[in-house]
């Protein structure tokens, strides 16, 4: 009464299926069987009847017996009877068949739609892997691929194509880290410029075809060809804009980031910074002063 439950084990409906068509299979063949048996005695004693006892003896049909006609009719019932049981009522039936045809076409459409699924899946971390090893081997060229920029707190960088402040020390340290260097920059940021910057490789990244720039400037279609452009220098810098430090995040190995403690009102501005990918390594804190409206940091990243 108080003892565990027996765990009934449950038969699928295709199971109970087969198992009520197997029964019902072994009772035709065992009514054919009978029949069969009987098929035998009743010729037999037909037979008897008719040879020993001479019951109907003188009943002919074109000087045949009557039993004879009276065996063979019952041969052909039996035969037909053996015929249903084999040829007419298989196993299961046609339609059965079809239902279980239908059920695994089905079945295998599943598979075939996960396997299409998980080959997506794989083409497109495949596709994502490429794409970073692409970019792992650019760095490789570039070990100090160098992003530069000033943001404020919520990683404002400008607005209507110029900068939000004038901090006279960040722009000595701009000046001082990418003097001699190669300068990776959107069209947009050169032409924000009143003129090239002196002692620095414009590189400038354009989709428009004969776009115009000084002697010396070097224009490119892509990022990638940009960073190609400078493989010959030992640190290279990203200077901007807002979308070209988008996509320079996943090629640059060093941030050089003045951190403007303040939020402002802009219209371009810096990708976070994902603290999982980037290390902080420097940190240097500037208050306000007669030169300096703002307060601000000069932070430095590295990619771990």
């Amino acid at each position: 009464m108080f003892g565990k439950k027996k765990n009934i084990q449950q038969i699928d409906k295709q199971q109970l299926e087969l198992i009520q068509n197997a029964q019902r299979r072994v009772k035709q063949k065992k009514r054919l069987y009978i029949h069969f048996v009987f098929f035998l005695i009743g010729s037999v004693f037909i037979i008897l009847a008719n040879v020993v006892l001479g019951i109907g003896e003188t009943v002919k049909l074109f000087d045949i017996d009557w039993f004879v006609f009276a065996i063979i009719a019952w041969l052909f019932l039996f035969l037909y009877h053996a015929f249903n049981v084999f040829v007419t009522h298989k196993f299961m039936g046609k339609e059965w068949e079809q239902k279980q045809l239908d059920i695994l076409v089905a079945k295998q459409q599943q598979r075939i739609d996960k396997l299409k699924e998980k080959f997506v899946k794989e083409e497109t971390l495949m596709a994502q892997s490429e794409a970073y090893n692409d970019a792992k081997k650019i760095s490789k060229k570039n070990s100090e691929l160098t992003i530069i920029v000033a943001a404020g707190e919520n990683d404002a960088i400008g607005k209507d194509n110029k900068l939000i402040w004038h901090l006279s020390d960040d722009l000595k340290r701009f000046k001082s880290l990418t003097n001699g260097h190669h300068i990776i920059m959107g069209r947009k940021t050169f032409e924000s410029f009143p003129k090239p910057l002196p002692n620095r490789t414009h590189v400038i990244i354009s989709r428009q075809n004969n776009y115009k720039v000084p002697e010396g400037a070097i224009v490119v279609n892509s990022l990638e060809n940009a960073i190609e452009a400078t493989k010959n220098d030992s640190q290279p810098f990203i200077i901007g804009g807002g979308e070209i430090y988008k996509q320079a995040m996943a090629f640059a190995s060093k941030i050089e980031l003045t951190r403007v403690h303040e939020n402002f009102d802009a219209d371009t501005f810096f990708p976070k910074i994902d603290t999982a990918i980037w290390k902080e390594t420097g940190n240097a804190f500037h208050n306000k002063d007669d030169k300096h409206e703002h307060a601000f940091s000069f932070m430095t990243y590295e990619k771990r």
